[in-house]
Parts: C-alpha cells; sequence; structure tokens
C-alpha cells in the first residue's frame, strides 16, 4: 500500500513525496482511512509508530481551498511543550503545499505572541491542556468551527493531572466534532473519557514490533548492578559503545543533576533536561544536541516526552521503569526508519522482576549483559585507536609531518617513534585508565529471590521463584487501576517502591479545601517531574491528605511543594509520620 491508496489530497501526497515518506506505517495503514470516514477513534500506539501523520493528515485534509481568512478546524492536544512544537513543525511540513497555518501554544512562551498569531487565523491548533485552557478562558482561542479534537499520548496528559482540563476544553467544543485519541496504554480514565465524549468509537492497536513495515532495528541489554557502581558502570559501557548521540533516563531532577555532573568530569559532552529549566534553556540545550556538541542528554521522562531525535543512537535506563509502557516509549526513539539503535537498562538485583514484566508486555528477550571489566574496556580503546589511525594513514598529508620524523630519526629508531606517537594518540582520544572492577550483582540474584533457568537468564532475562508471586506483586502491568479515581489509595508503582514501601508525605489540605487526587498527582508531577505512574497511595481526608512519592525523592518533592501552591494555596508539606 502506497499513500496514494489512502485517498489524500494531491498537495498531500505531493508534500509526503518531497519528505521521502514512501509507503504507510501500519498505524497510517489503519487509522488514515477511518479518520478521512469521520469516524472517532481510539488508537493504541507506542513512540515510534508514526502516529503523528496518522492524525495530521486527515486533519490537513480538511483545510478549504486557499484563500481567505484561516478558520480553525482543529485542536491537537499534547502533554509537553516540546510535543506541542514536534507536532506543530509536522503537521506545517506535511500541509505546506496547502498553505496550512499551524500554532502552538504552550506555557513558557509570552502570552501575547500567541494571541497576536491566533488573532491572524489559524487552521490548526496545537497545545497543552493548561495553556488552551488560558485562552478559551479569554475567548481568544475559538472553538466554534472545530471539527475534529485529537488528544495525543492521553495517558500521560491524565497522569499529569490534566484529566479536569480535559473534559472542560471537549465540553466547549461543538458536539458533532470528531474525536481522536492516541495513547501508549488505555488504562479505565481513557475509556471513561471516550463513553463521554467520543461517538461510537473504533480501536486499533499497534505493537512495539509493529511500529515500521521493516524491522525495529533495537539491541536491547541489561546489566545487573548495586546502586553505588551505577555511574561507573555506565561510563564503562558508554565508553565500549561510543555512542554518536545518547538520551540517559533518570527519575528525578536531584539525580539527573548529579549524573550531568559525574559524566562531564568523566569527559562527555553532557547536558541536563528537566523541568527545572526556563523554556531557553531547554531549546538551548536541543539545540546543542542536534549540531551535534552534545553527545548525552541526561533527563527525566517528563521533560524528555516526545523528543525526536535524528542523530539518536543509544536510550539508557538509568532505573528500570517501573511501567512498562514507559519503557516502550523510551526505546521508541532509537530503531527508526531502518537505523539501528540499542536499548541499555541498568537494574538492580530487586529489580529483575520489573525486567521481566517489560518482556511478557513487549515479547522480547533483554540480554543480560556482564559489565564490561577493566581488560574489554583497555582492548576496546586500543580498537578505537587503530581505527583512528587507519583513518589517519589514508590521509594524503603526511609528508606535511616528514620534518618530525627526520629530527627525531637519529636519536630513535622508527618503531619507538611509531610508539610515542601511536601514545600520543591514544591519550588524546580521550582513553582514560580505569582500574577498578564493577561487581557483578547478577551473582547475588539467587539470595534476591531470583533463579537462572538451567543456568541462563530466564526468556533472556530472568524469572520469579514462585511466578503465583510476583504476579500478584507487578505493579508496572498495563491493567493496573487508573491512580487518581480514588479518594483512598492508590496503586503501588515506580520509583523506590518496587522494592518496599513508598515514602509519605503530609500535605496540609483536604476535602474541605476541594482537593481530590488528581489535584495531588498534578502538582507533584509538574513541580518535579516524577511521572503519575511514580505518585501513590494517596489518601485525601477532611483536613490533610497523604501522598505516597518514591522514598529517595522525599526531601526533593516536600522542597518542591514548598515554593508552589495546590488548588491556589499554600499547604504545609512535611514527611508524614503516624
Amino acid at each position: 500500500m502506497t499513500f496514494s491508496d489512502l485517498g489524500l489530497r494531491p498537495e498531500l501526497l505531493a508534500g509526503l513525496a518531497t519528505l521521502g515518506y514512501e509507503e504507510p506505517t501500519p498505524i497510517q495503514r489503519e487509522a488514515i482511512p477511518l479518520l478521512l470516514a469521520g469516524r472517532d477513534l481510539i488508537g493504541q500506539a507506542a513512540t515510534g509508530t508514526g502516529k503523528t501523520a496518522a492524525f495530521a493528515l486527515p486533519i490537513l485534509q480538511l483545510i478549504p481551498e486557499r484563500g481567505g481568512r484561516a478558520e480553525t478546524i482543529a485542536l491537537v492536544l499534547v502533554p509537553t511543550r516540546e510535543l506541542a512544537v514536534q507536532v506543530s513543525e509536522a503537521i506545517y511540513k506535511y500541509g505546506r503545499d496547502l498553505g496550512a497555518r499551524v500554532v502552538p501554544i504552550y506555557g513558557g512562551q509570552p502570552i501575547t505572541r500567541q494571541l497576536q498569531q491566533l488573532s491572524q487565523g489559524v487552521h490548526v491548533v496545537v497545545a497543552t491542556p493548561g495553556r488552551a485552557m488560558d485562552h478559551i478562558k479569554r475567548g481568544t482561542l475559538p472553538l466554534g468551527g472545530i471539527k475534529i479534537v485529537v488528544l495525543d499520548e492521553a495517558d500521560e496528559m491524565l497522569d499529569m493531572g490534566f484529566a479536569e482540563d480535559i473534559e472542560e476544553i471537549l465540553k466547549s467544543t461543538p458536539d458533532d466534532r470528531q474525536t481522536v485519541m492516541f495513547s501508549a496504554t488505555v488504562p479505565p480514565r481513557i475509556n471513561g473519557i471516550a463513553k463521554r465524549h467520543l461517538h461510537d468509537p473504533l480501536k486499533i492497536q499497534i505493537g512495539l514490533g509493529d511500529t515500521k513495515p521493516g524491522k525495529v532495528l533495537v539491541r536491547q541489554t541489561a546489566y545487573i548492578v548495586q546502586r553505588s557502581h551505577k555511574a561507573a558502570a555506565l561510563g564503562r559501557i558508554l565508553d565500549m559503545e561510543a555512542p554518536t548521540a545518547a538520551i540517559v533516563f533518570c527519575r528525578t531532577r536531584t539525580e539527573v543533576d548529579q549524573l550531568t555532573e559525574t559524566m562531564n568530569g568523566r569527559g562527555y559532552r553532557a547536558e541536563s533536561l528537566h523541568g527545572g529549566l526556563t523554556q531557553e534553556s531547554r531549546d538551548k540545550v536541543m539545540g546543542r544536541l542536534r549540531a551535534g556538541t552534545t553527545e548525552l542528554l541526561v533527563a527525566t521522562d517528563v521533560a524528555a516526552r516526545g523528543l525526536d531525535i535524528d542523530q539518536l543512537s543509544h536510550v539508557v535506563n538509568y532505573d528500570v521503569p517501573s511501567a512498562p509502557e514507559s519503557y516502550v516509549h523510551r526505546i521508541g526513539r532509537v530503531g527508526r526508519a531502518g537505523r539501528e539503535g540499542v536499548a541499555i537498562t541498568l537494574a538492580e538485583a530487586r529489580e529483575q522482576r520489573l525486567l521481566a514484566n517489560i518482556e511478557r508486555l513487549t515479547k522480547q528477550k533483554i540480554s543480560i549483559e556482564k559489565v564490561p571489566s577493566v581488560a574489554d574496556l583497555r582492548a576496546r580503546q586500543i580498537e578505537l585507536t587503530v581505527e583512528t589511525l587507519r583513518e589517519a594513514l589514508s590521509s594524503d598529508d603526511l609528508e606535511d609531518y616528514a620534518a618530525v620524523l627526520d629530527a627525531l630519526d637519529g636519536e630513535f629508531d622508527e618503531r619507538t617513534i611509531a610508539l610515542a606517537a601511536i601514545k600520543l594518540a591514544h591519550a588524546a582520544s580521550g582513553a582514560t585508565i580505569d582500574e577498578q572492577e564493577i561487581p557483578d550483582a547478577s551473582q547475588r540474584s539467587d539470595r534476591d529471590g531470583f533463579k537462572k533457568r538451567d543456568g541462563k537468564p530466564a526468556s533472556g532475562g530472568w524469572e520469579p521463584r514462585d511466578r503465583g508471586a510476583a504476579r500478584g506483586s507487578d505493579r508496572g502491568g498495563s491493567d493496573r487501576p487508573a491512580r487518581g479515581g480514588t479518594d483512598r489509595t492508590g496503586p503501588r508503582a515506580g520509583g523506590g517502591f518496587a522494592g518496599g514501601e513508598p515514602g509519605r508525605l503530609f500535605i496540609g489540605a483536604g476535602r474541605k479545601d476541594g482537593i481530590r487526587p488528581g489535584d495531588l498527582v498534578g502538582a507533584i508531577a509538574n513541580e518535579t517531574d516524577l511521572s503519575g505512574s511514580e505518585i501513590g497511595p494517596i489518601r485525601v481526608s477532611e483536613n490533610f491528605s497523604v501522598v505516597g512519592v518514591p522514598e529517595d525523592a522525599v526531601e526533593h518533592v516536600i522542597r518542591a511543594l514548598k515554593q508552589t501552591t495546590i488548588k491556589g494555596k499554600k499547604a504545609t508539606v512535611r514527611r508524614y509520620t503516624e
């Protein structure tokens, strides 16, 4: 099947041909005909499946012929600023031959600029829910002519506490609009919104293995490492891999900043990306990464949501994601368009259960490897030096350096001179003398309740000794209950609770202050970059609330919440004690 078989306008086909698009991906083949027919749709798809084009092309099909003022016909809601910019740019590129006018609106950008663009008339608005609500209240976002609303990354928007805004926005649009939802997972809250706002929706699901017409070329590897050795292990592994550009995912802002400093000390050009940066700083970081002056981006999940970087060769999970779907999102950033990619996960012994959960979801094996030894690293560094010298030997300007050889020829033999030159080249390549061996934590697996199958990792990973118990403690599964829908407790997931109880916070605001679980999830997720799946259980009482967060993030969350308001009010925040 080609794009011309989907019934798209000639201008769109011409634009796609110019961009080098030859054939639609599975989700595009499934979704585009249904959306062109006007059907409401729920699409379950991971990052890298081509879902932006799947909804962008049907939107652009609705744009009238050139001439006259542009009227807003489509609203696309996304969870983050970066994704708003990325989706907006994609829609503009696809619709350039149609004269499509697209504007992204999001927080962190002067609202006056957005007001000016909206007043001039646009066809498509791509917005974060909070800023969309600002414009709706001001009366500056025209919704009367909206024909289609798209909720992109719907599960992430709910995890970030945007449920109320989404409900209000959908109620403000015409009843006869077309509504489309794309989500990596479809928890009960997604189905709840669908029942209230979608009309007889069709559902399609594209798995990780279906992301491209060809096979996804991602090599998936995990290393079992003690927490105290993680930074050293990461440096050792990256020295061996020599990535073109890599993203390292961490759980908290503090961990991002600390690891960035460590990797810079090791000689990598590393940059931080998290919610504590201004929009201008974030743009500069991304510019340096795309220009190749930064080779390592250390980021939180929320800050990196929606990033699409052509140069990216490696994705590293500094911790195992508690939700398997987060893993799918992360590794979907490499192995695109036929390019090979590498996904690396650093797991503590107690996190091997989570690796098994990921294998079950993706139906793909994750190879368990030993952290490279000092000898392995030295061999690899010699290999890289040989490659560098081979390149130099093929250059045509070697005679320019003949004077150096002539000056030394009388004092030393040519072999000694060559070895000294190699030593300089080896040192200049950044090779480090690393004498410390990193313990293989996988050898502790039997004490941690796991066993190898026939001396080899089970299914490329590990299996629990008691499968029934493992199912009972599977906190990262795709069928876990939705957070924020109850006043009592939420699921345990994420952060520090996979191996024990989470840290707990006392927040001096409760039901009498209008507080609901979703407000607490939203406040914490927006201020700290913890994802919604890492927050809980939650208990809201009359006068106060108790919230679970990863133990290692407790103090950071307390500091962050003390600097903000919840439902417009300052609240006491401290560690909870009985």
